[in-house]
């Protein structure tokens, strides 16, 4: 009989990168704490840590996985808080060499779908807290405490802050059943925000079980550059260095890219900002030739399936113009039609109003015209493809 859990599928998963440069860029006696809902069953865990954006070694003192703790557990005498140590061959500690990512040893640990387990991290010495990303929605976040509670069930209320940044811990993968695999959603501050998360609900209510949905965004990234100053570095890595790393996802079946609207949005010149020079505007060509090179080749190269998404309204944002949305409208036209790709998640139509194209629908508007309500990003979540799930 073959074993019933015999497959590894990445069931938990955030980008790396550069995290926003504040007046202090280093911790000590610090316990952070992310709450993982399980989307699979499974009989053991491993753990990628990411030092990817870091210039220095990282230690991770100590770490642990358990069940959170719940209700029921609470009124339970006999249900106790049971952290099970995350060793590095076989080390209670690890360190993550700068630019770089560490493995786990495979942790035996029993998951039901739908469970929440803890990953907990204490950091004992001075650590630089360079390598991170902030992520938001419904099954996003964290805390952090002074300290080291990593072991203990709740974390003092006096000495805790939650937290959207996710530092270090980049992917969880679990031995699971052969059916289960992972769809990536690639992107910037659009994916980095709720709509993962709500896709991830959706597929629990409607019963697409044998899917789980990575996120690898980084808020203000574009495809075709990055920044190289303090003030723009939390936005991150462009797309050619991205790509290829964050497709390293264990069980990945397909990925939606849904990236270049910070191409378009940025530039401003130089007489207005120094970083955001005219020469960075793109040509609908430019994005094009940029997804079709950096992103389409690589994928297929994984063996990966690859949608498209287009871009959103952007009408009534600070920066926006009518060449923007001419660059935009273009650029969207070939994410619809192009045959490179197996299909398109259309956002644009999922989220756009319908008297006005260039502006979002009621109530779809975050209040800044570019990033999406709550009610938006339920729809964004609505309008992927079933295929996709099932």
């Amino acid at each position: 009989m073959p074993e019933k859990f015999s497959k590894w599928v990445a069931c938990w998963g955030n980008a790396t990168s550069i995290t926003d440069r504040k007046e202090s860029t280093y911790a000590k006696d610090l316990t952070l704490r992310y709450p993982i809902r399980a989307c699979f069953s499974g009989s053991k865990l491993r753990f990628h840590f990411s030092n990817l954006t870091g210039t220095e070694p990282v230690t991770i003192s100590e770490a642990y996985v358990a069940k959170a703790e719940d209700a029921t557990q609470a009124e339970n005498a006999t249900a106790k808080y049971a952290p099970t140590p995350i060793t590095f061959g076989g080390s209670a500690s690890g360190t993550i060499p700068a630019g770089e990512e560490i493995l786990s040893d495979e942790i035996a640990f029993d998951v039901t779908a739908g469970e929440t387990f803890d990953v907990s991290m204490y950091f004992g010495d001075f650590t630089q807290m360079n390598a991170g990303t902030a992520i938001t929605g419904p099954l996003s976040g964290g805390k952090y405490s002074y300290g080291n509670f990593a072991r203990e069930s709740s974390l003092p209320d006096d000495l805790t802050r939650k937290t959207n940044w996710i530092y270090f811990l980049n992917t969880i993968d679990i031995l699971t059943e052969e059916k289960n695999f992972a769809l990536v959603c690639f992107g910037d501050s659009i994916t980095a925000q709720d709509w993962p998360d709500y896709l991830t609900l959706r597929c629990a209510r409607e019963g697409f079980n044998s899917v789980a949905i990575i996120r690898r965004a980084v808020s203000g990234t574009r495809i075709l550059r990055e920044y190289s100053c303090i003030t723009y570095a939390a936005y991150g890595l462009k797309g050619a260095t991205r790509f290829p790393i964050e497709m390293n996802v264990a069980g990945a079946r397909a990925v939606i890219v849904q990236h270049g609207i910070n191409d378009i949005i940025h530039p401003v010149g130089v007489e207005v900002n120094r970083f955001r020079p005219w020469s960075d505007m793109p040509t609908a060509d430019d994005l094009i030739n940029g997804v079709r090179s950096l992103y389409i080749s690589h994928a297929r190269k994984l063996g990966l399936k690859v949608y498209s998404g287009t871009l959103l309204p952007i009408f009534g944002w600070r920066t926006y113009n009518e060449n923007r949305d001419i660059i935009r409208t273009a650029f969207n036209e070939w994410l619809r039609t192009s045959p490179e790709f197996d299909g398109c998640v259309d956002f644009d139509k999922a989220v756009r109003g319908h008297d006005n194209p260039q502006r979002f629908a009621n109530n779809f508007d975050s209040g800044d015209h570019l990033h999406p309500s709550a009610k938006a990003y339920e729809a964004m979540a609505e309008c992927v493809p079933e295929e996709l799930l099932k």
